[in-house]
């Protein structure tokens, strides 16, 4: 069966066809791990697990190398190891290593929770700072990129066809790109590639001082290395599409002498709460690990997979009840399955640009052989415990109720905050206010 997918680059919907049928190439972007992930985190790392699942279904388990790196390179990594290292006398970068070991576990375990293959390769960028170096004097040389007060930048203007992935006019990419228009700077849409670091961040000696890379560059530099100049899928946020993506294909192709970075661009949309864009402000801003506190993890997964990946999301709490209820009587039918199956219709609809709703459907009108094999493909286990040990919660009322207490703690209303924090607990919701000012909550059994 023939795979199609909707390239980004074209803006249509091509036939797959690998550089090599025994070395699938993919790669993702992964997390910055200085804090919990939050639910919008999590759709690429699903969309992406299950186009690694049926890749590894129609190529073979070991011909589909699947690269997501880590990003522990970052300002506000920097940020919050400066905080930490207040009254420390530990490295600096011991102390990033510290935050993003701790974060980076924490991630990990999450979306292993929501039942996601564990990536080929999950470089860190930390570990692959020569390569970046290596990649900058390849653009130097190759007059793509230019030194100028401590940083390395790309010349944007250096590069015909920048632009080509996001189609953009140019005013619309300086806006979206955010970039800092510096005096050192040839054009306003250069971006920085390397930049210095002063004696309180974290950096590695380079020809150009020590300094840290720009974040487009990590991972340019890590998918080359374990996935070549040139490599099937990229994949990622469609909020990643410019500038981090452009950037991307921009260094890439310059210091690989015109091999394009990948040939198929795979993007998945939006995902907003109840409605409303996601915002810490509107208080339903919802974390990976409060979720799934508070729900089954197959329910979290199969409510995500619901929605068309490239279309917007909007999560809601009657839209996880309701993948409960579905989820469970499947379970119910395709346990005592032994022999399963992907039936015909079930692939068809993966196969058409991941269709997982349409894969949904077809599982409605599946035997119970097939709705086993169908399961399985999309990352579940029928005959899992996880369906029956959560209590079910609001977490978007959680943590609006967590902001509100938040508020009237500042505001030194404090028969206020406790009397939020009460109620919280009489419906089972035990908060920890932490020392880093931030407030989690746990479902006590």
């Amino acid at each position: 069966m023939t795979l199609r997918l909707y390239n980004t680059l074209t803006r249509s919907k091509e036939n797959f066809v690998p550089l090599d049928p025994k070395n699938v190439r993919m790669y993702v972007c992964g997390p910055t791990v200085y804090d919990y992930a939050h639910i919008g985190n999590a759709r690429p790392v699903i969309v992406f697990d299950v186009l690694f699942r049926l890749l590894r279904h129609l190529y073979g388990d070991t011909h589909v190398t699947y690269v997501r790196n880590i990003t522990d390179i970052d300002d506000k990594i920097n940020a919050r190891a400066l905080e930490r290292a207040q009254g420390r006398n530990m490295p600096i970068l011991d102390v990033v290593r510290e935050i993003t070991e701790e974060t980076g576990r924490i991630y990990n375990e999450d979306v292993a929770a929501l039942g996601n293959l564990p990536p080929s390769v999950t470089p860190r960028a930390t570990e692959h700072v020569r390569e970046m170096i290596a990649m900058v004097e390849a653009l130097i040389a190759s007059d793509h990129a230019y030194a100028a007060d401590g940083h390395v930048l790309f010349d944007v203007s250096s590069k015909p066809d920048y632009g080509k992935l996001s189609r953009r006019p140019l005013d619309e990419m300086i806006a979206g790109a955010r970039v800092e228009v510096a005096p050192y700077k040839k054009n306003p849409m250069d971006f920085v590639l390397w930049k210095p670091s002063d004696e309180n961040t974290p950096g590695w000696d380079s020809p150009w001082g020590r300094g840290r890379p720009g974040w487009h560059l990590e991972c340019s530099a890590m998918g080359a290395k374990y996935l070549g100049y040139t490599f099937d899928i990229h994949g990622g946020g469609i909020d990643l599409m410019f500038p981090h993506h452009e950037n991307e294909i921009a260094q890439s192709e310059c210091a690989h002498s015109g091999h394009p970075l990948a040939r198929v661009w795979v993007h998945n949309g939006f995902l907003n709460v109840e409605g409303e864009k996601m915002s810490k402000s509107l208080g339903n801003f919802v974390t990976i690990h409060e979720l799934l506190a508070a729900w089954p993890a197959d329910v979290l997964r199969f409510n995500m997979l619901r929605s068309h990946y490239r279309q917007p999301m909007d999560w809601t709490v009657a839209g996880i009840k309701e993948s409960w209820d579905i989820l469970e009587r499947w379970y119910d039918i395709a346990e005592p399955v032994t022999a399963t199956k992907v039936g015909d219709a079930v692939l068809g609809a993966l196969c058409d640009d991941l269709n997982t709703p349409q894969a949904i459907a077809e599982l409605h009108k599946a035997s119970p052989e097939e709705l086993a094999g169908g399961l399985w493909l999309l990352g579940f286990n029928p005959i899992s415990e996880r369906l029956v040990s959560k209590k079910a919660v609001d977490t978007v009322e959680i943590a609006r109720a967590i902001e509100a207490r938040n508020a009237a703690r500042k505001a030194k209303d404090f028969r206020e905050a406790d009397h939020i924090r009460d109620e919280l607990a009489a419906q089972g919701i035990a908060l920890k206010d932490n020392p880093d000012g931030t407030t989690t909550w746990e479902v006590k059994r």
